[in-house]
C-alpha cells in the first residue's frame, strides 16, 4: 500500500495553493496552528479523519480527492465553481457591496442639496457612507476572507465613525469636541490587546504536532 503521506500532503499543498489561501489562513479555518498545516505540507504527518474531511469541504472536494495521486477532474466547490475563481468573486462581491453603499451616499447628497438645499450638510452623506462601508467590509471579510484581518475593519471603523460624529457636531453646533478622539485611543488599545487574545485549541494543535 502507497505511503499516503507525500500524497496528502501534494494535495493540501496544491488546494491551498490554487484558493490563494495562506498556511496561516488554512489553520484558522481548522482551529490548528500554521505549523501543523506546514507538517502536512511536508509530509512529516497527515491529519485524522476528520480533519481531512474538514478540508475537503473548504476546498469543496471529497476524501477520496485527497489521497489521490491522478484526477481526471479539477477540484470544484459545491457550486462547481473553483476554489480560486470563488475566492475572486467574493472580492468582486465585498467591492460592489461596498460601492453600492457610496451609491446610496450619492443619491442621499442630492436629494438633500435639492430637496432641501442644505448646502451645509448635504456631503456629510459621504462622510457617514465611509464608517458605514467599515461596516460591510467587516461582515463581508468575517464571512468569506482571514478573519485576523477584522482588527485592521474595526480599527477604522471606530476612527472614521468618531471622525463622522465630530464633523457632524462641528458643523451642526460649532463645537470642537476634540477630546472625542480619547475615546478612540482608549477603542484602540482595547482592539490591540484583543488581538493578542488566541482562540485556537491547545490541546489539539498539541496533539496533532506529536504525529
Amino acid at each position: 500500500m502507497k505511503d499516503l503521506k507525500p500524497i496528502i500532503a501534494k494535495n493540501i499543498s496544491s488546494l491551498r495553493q490554487n484558493a490563494g489561501m495562506t498556511q496561516l489562513e488554512l489553520s484558522e479555518k481548522l482551529n490548528y496552528s500554521d505549523k501543523a498545516i506546514s507538517k502536512w505540507e511536508r509530509g512529516e504527518s497527515i491529519p485524522d479523519v476528520i480533519v481531512l474531511k474538514e478540508i475537503a469541504d473548504i476546498f469543496g472536494v471529497t476524501l477520496d480527492y485527497l489521497v489521490q495521486t491522478e484526477h481526471k477532474k479539477p477540484p470544484v466547490s459545491e457550486n462547481n465553481i473553483p476554489p480560486e475563481l470563488k475566492i475572486k468573486n467574493h472580492g468582486v462581491i465585498t467591492g460592489m457591496s461596498i460601492m453600492l453603499v457610496w451609491l446610496i451616499a450619492a443619491l442621499a447628497y442630492f436629494i438633500i442639496d435639492t430637496a432641501f438645499s442644505a448646502e451645509k450638510l448635504d456631503w456629510l452623506a459621504f462622510v457617514w457612507a465611509v464608517p458605514v462601508s467599515m461596516i460591510v467590509w467587516l461582515v463581508l471579510n468575517s464571512t468569506w476572507f482571514n478573519k485576523r484581518r477584522n482588527f485592521l475593519i474595526i480599527s477604522l471603523l471606530v476612527w472614521t465613525f468618531l471622525s463622522a460624529v465630530y464633523i457632524l457636531i462641528l458643523l451642526t453646533t460649532g463645537k470642537n469636541i476634540w477630546k472625542l478622539f480619547i475615546l478612540g485611543v482608549i477603542g484602540q488599545a482595547i482592539i490591540l490587546l484583543w488581538s493578542r487574545l488566541s482562540f485556537k485549541n491547545p490541546e489539539s494543535r498539541k496533539s496533532n504536532e506529536q504525529q
